[in-house]
């Protein structure tokens, strides 16, 4: 006994957790799928020279970064390149039509029957998704000649290929939630992230870079993860009472009970930042269409480099600010639609539930909208300043072979969080004691 509380929690907590069979099953039938997926993630796909893809990457910061998300199936041009960013692009949209389309919302107030009807609809949204992106990626990369030109045939081939890459993830995803820990699409994307760290640190050692920018990168990395996990778990608590008449004995008694609303500062998580990349980068994808040589002047490279974050320092500064402010709104944005799905102030008349102080109905819907348009700001400038780290830190240390993506992590510190959640639940429920207060 003495030896197991002389042991940290979170080792004891591990410890627990590989010894229970059913746990210990889970986990490692989560470890197997992420095996799968980096198995996959090196099957290229054929007529793509790989050496001038991976001096495009090196030369890209922003291409850089999304193969960082991607464990490097994108810098390999294997057949699970795209990710599961399509599944995810579907899921943001059918969230955004839930509450314009009857029809969707009507579905989404059936329950389980109706969510499992949104996501069969999410499921074939991916598709011709996956299908479009596919083909911008190999029209980017052929304009840049790094894919060798094909007929119809085979570019179709490539692009189905890619498209079930694709849905062969989210269906790996789908196991892990339903046979192992965690939430699967955010393993799948966690797995990535993680597997291409060790080539980038290599990349540090390789370069030679000056050892007090090093110290100083690492510095703010660290402070990073722990500003993340503060504002990842800040929420406010909005006091509820609930009372309810109960007949007993041929008696009415009044009962009385009081509980909370955690409302969350970052309600909209790490979707603010995908939007706002994905305005950033769609002109410049478009421009890159149209673009000349290297050094030329025309308009379609005057646009590319406008909105490239790698750009000198007075453009550079322009992107960062749009950036800045493109997360701000779109954190507002999207919080406010979350918010507005969730009917707080309905459920609450509904349940017997009322915010002391403040009258059922319309006027608690106004309170617990004024609260998050509050706290939202909190949600927002977190997410910004985020956002902006790795300008920052590129400036303050002046290293370039290390990227700090704030996307990346942000999804690996909560899919970490939520991860250990699920774990000490499952260890509550057996009895075991567990490593989060």
């Amino acid at each position: 006994m003495q030896q197991k509380e002389a042991r940290p929690r979170l080792i004891q907590a591990v410890v627990d957790a590989v010894r229970l069979p059913d746990l210990r099953r889970r986990l490692l039938f989560t470890l197997g799928i992420l095996v799968v997926f980096r198995f996959v993630a090196h099957v290229p796909l054929p007529g793509v020279d790989l050496d001038a893809l991976h001096r495009l990457f090196d030369q890209n910061q922003l291409l850089g970064m999304l193969d960082l998300f991607t464990g490097g199936a994108m810098r390999n041009f294997s057949v699970v390149a795209l990710g599961v960013y399509p599944y995810i692009t579907a899921s943001i949209i059918m969230q955004l039509l839930v509450p314009v389309i009857p029809s969707l919302r009507a579905l989404s107030e059936e329950g389980e029957v109706g969510r499992d009807k949104i996501n069969r609809i999410t499921h074939w949204a991916t598709v011709p998704l996956a299908a479009l992106q596919g083909y911008g990626q190999l029209a980017l990369l052929r304009s840049q000649d790094i894919v060798v030109p094909a007929a119809a045939l085979p570019t179709l081939a490539m692009i189905m290929s890619m498209t079930a890459g694709t849905m062969f993830l989210v269906w790996l995803g789908e196991l892990i939630t339903e046979r192992g820990i965690g939430n699967g699409i955010s393993i799948i994307i966690f797995g990535g992230i993680v597997a291409g760290l060790p080539e980038m640190i290599g990349r540090v050692f390789i370069a030679k870079q000056n050892m007090p920018g090093l110290i100083t990168f690492i510095i703010l990395g660290l402070a990073t993860v722990a500003f993340i996990v503060i504002f990842t778990e800040a929420h406010r608590r909005i006091p509820v009472q609930y009372a309810r008449s109960v007949f007993r004995s041929g008696r009415m008694y009044r009962q009385s009970g009081s509980t909370h609303i955690p409302l969350r500062v970052n309600t909209a998580g790490m979707i603010p930042l995908i939007f706002a990349i994905a305005v950033m980068v769609f002109p410049g994808t478009i421009a890159s269409y149209f673009a000349g040589p290297v050094g030329q002047e025309n308009w379609a490279n005057t646009i590319t480099n406008l909105f490239s974050p790698d750009a000198a320092l007075p453009l550079g500064l322009a992107y960062w600010i749009l950036y800045f402010s493109l997360v701000v709104g779109f954190a507002f944005f999207y919080t406010m639609v979350i918010f507005e799905q969730m009917h707080l102030a309905q459920t609450l008349q509904r349940q017997g539930g009322f915010v002391p102080g403040v009258r059922p109905g319309k006027t608690t819907a106004e309170y617990l909208n004024r609260v998050i348009t509050h706290i939202t700001w909190g949600g927002a400038l977190f997410l910004a300043i985020v956002a902006i780290t790795p300008f920052i830190a590129r400036e303050i240390t002046d290293v370039r072979a290390l990227t700090l993506s704030s996307t990346g992590l942000l999804i690996v510190i909560g899919v970490v969080l939520d991860t250990m959640k699920q774990i000490e639940a499952q260890l509550t429920m057996r009895r075991y004691e567990g490593f989060l207060r």
